[in-house]
């Protein structure tokens, strides 16, 4: 089994490079993947556990009923290939299932994910936990194009948990939905975790916690390019944000300075306004049908829909289409 060392590298652009990109322009963005820094793996960590932050909790729960309906259907055994897995705790209820013979059915686990630390550590976890298990730690951005490890084996399991793909408008979202089907295989399925739309009375403290575990999270990245950007950002000019835009059925979280100001990013001076805002993630919402739709103008389409009783959140099993 591959150990930390076999951690195929990605090659992104500096912090620095990254970041200015998106304030040097308007209206002034940062891209969620840099959220997930060491600090800020801790912090969503923490949201997951709040009261407010129902998204977790509801897929846990689903993916406990669900896990041996979607692997029944796969022939054995089968390859497990998750975006976006800073750690293995929804991977378990699929790599927990075992066929009639006993054996497990998921061989092989290919976690692809930007923080490489937490991938570093996962690999131990299970080598220790599960030696039988073949292990692929894959650092990279999954929202470009992936090269799998040479040789994975079929038939492959794709999964997208945590309705991460909200945090993709749908344009972007087409465009992974269809690099996962070419990455993934022909013969490949696609387990995507969507939450739905509901009323913004539900969604906005899921963003907004009164504890302010969510502020602490998106005010680090101001942190994080202090010191990974060469800026100097003062933290406390800024505040947390969370808006419902429904005309585009999402969630926006922003950061709003506070007062007028010029921050120093890698050498380049950036203006801000008082109430100028850096927009820094969406994370689009769902109506079952719609998301049956967009996957199907990506060459997908539903196999299987499931839902909680209360309509909170979905998940859906993707086939590669055939046909119109």
């Amino acid at each position: 089994m591959p150990d930390d060392s076999a951690l195929i590298p990605a090659a992104p652009s500096s912090v620095a490079t990254v970041a200015l990109a998106g304030l040097l322009g308007y209206p002034k963005t940062l891209p969620p993947a840099l959220f997930y820094d060491e600090a800020g793996c801790r912090l969503f960590a923490q949201i997951t556990d709040l009261p407010e932050y129902y998204l977790t909790r509801t897929e846990h729960a689903l993916l406990a009923e669900i896990a041996p309906q979607v692997l029944s259907s796969l022939a054995e055994p089968t390859v497990l290939v998750e975006y976006g897995a800073s750690d293995e705790a929804k991977a378990e209820y699929l790599l927990n299932v075992t066929r009639r013979t006993g054996e497990p059915a998921i061989h092989t686990y290919v976690p692809i994910d930007v923080a490489v630390p937490a991938l570093q550590r996962m690999s131990r976890r299970l080598h220790q936990q599960r030696p039988y298990l073949q292990v692929y730690p894959l650092a990279a951005d999954f929202t470009s194009a992936v090269v799998l490890p040479p040789d994975l084996p079929s038939p492959r399991l794709g999964f997208f948990p945590g309705s991460t793909i909200g945090n993709l408008d749908p344009t972007q979202a087409q465009r992974f939905l269809q690099r996962a089907r070419d990455t993934l295989g022909a013969a490949a399925s696609l387990l995507v975790g969507v939450d739905v739309r509901k009323d913004p009375e539900i969604l906005l403290p899921a963003y907004d916690d009164a504890a302010g575990v969510t502020a602490a999270f998106n005010l680090n990245l101001l942190v994080r390019l202090n010191r990974e950007a060469g800026a100097d950002f003062d933290p406390a000019s800024f505040a947390h944000r969370a808006v419902w835009n429904d005309a585009e059925s999402r969630i926006e979280m922003h950061l709003v300075s506070l007062r007028e100001q010029a921050v120093r990013v890698d050498g380049h001076v950036v203006h801000f306004a008082r109430g100028e805002t850096i927009h820094t993630e969406n994370s689009y919402k769902y109506a079952p049908e719609r998301f049956a739709a967009l996957a199907h103008a990506s060459g997908w389409h539903t196999a299987t829909l499931w839902t909680d009783s209360a309509q909170m959140f979905s998940l859906h099993l993707l086939e590669p289409r055939r046909g119109p």
